[in-house]
Order: structure tokens, then sequence, then C-alpha cells
């Protein structure tokens, strides 16, 4: 992928199942850090819980991914770079991660249960039979067809 940044005003995010360097979640993220710095994330964040959830497994800093970005490194130069800083993962422990997290249920979290229910209604998918994955694409689809 070239470095160039997304209007996210425009259009959404990769997927956040996507796979950046063998991670979930980091095609996402480097979307919306690549907008934020151009101006251009609308209602998107970058180095929210979402992207966080992966900077915390990895042990990196928001900021630090932030600063190659504004290096203007590759997605591939970015993922080389979260693979060799914070905490070492073996291919087995990344593996099992992505599935964790393409799996993870909030609806199944009773401190996000009525939360997810909620945002699931807006998008009109089942919070009982649907991931936070499920959900973020849906929100996607639903944000750009108003537009």
């Amino acid at each position: 992928m070239s470095t160039a940044p997304k209007d996210l005003t425009k259009e959404a995010p990769r997927s956040a199942r996507t796979r950046v360097g063998g991670y979930v979640i980091l095609g996402r993220t480097l979307d919306k850090g690549r907008a934020a710095i151009a101006g251009t994330i609308g209602d998107y964040h970058f180095d929210c819980p979402l992207d966080n959830m992966l900077f915390g497994f990895k042990g990196v800093k928001g900021a630090d991914v932030k600063k190659l970005l504004e290096e203007g490194q590759s997605d591939q130069d970015i993922a080389t770079w979260i693979d060799k800083h914070g905490e070492p993962k073996s291919p087995e422990e990344i593996s099992k991660w992505n599935t964790e997290m393409e799996a993870n249920k909030p609806y199944e979290n009773p401190e996000k249960k009525e939360w997810f229910a909620g945002v699931c209604q807006e998008v009109g998918i089942d919070p009982a039979k649907s991931t936070l994955f499920d959900f973020l694409d849906a929100d996607d689809r639903a944000s750009f067809a108003k537009k």
C-alpha cells in the first residue's frame, strides 16, 4: 500500500480484519493515523481503544507509531517495526491473538453488552451474533451510505 493518506471523510479505513504484517487491526490503524496527520480523519480516531488492543498486545505506544507515519514509513516498514519493538511475540501467539480479536463479541461481556446492543441496533445487525469487527464493518457501510 502506498503511504498516501485516505480521506476518511469520503471513504472508510480498511476493515479491522485486513491483516498487515500478519496483524489484524493494523491496516485500519495506519489508515486512521495517516488521515489524522493529513487532517482528513473525519469522525474516526487514531490511538483509540481498538488501536490500543494491538498496541497493548505488542507493548508499543500510539505516539511511536504516529511518529513513523509522520516520517512516511510504509505499512510493511511499520509492521516490521512493531515486530521488533515492544513485547516479543511468536507467530503462534500472533495467530492466536488475531483469532481472538476476530471472534471478540462485546455482547458477551456484561460491561459492554448494553453499549454493543445499542450500536448494533443503529447499524441493523444482531448484537448476539455479531463480532466487534462485524460491527465496525457495518458501521463503516452505514456511515458512507448516508453520504
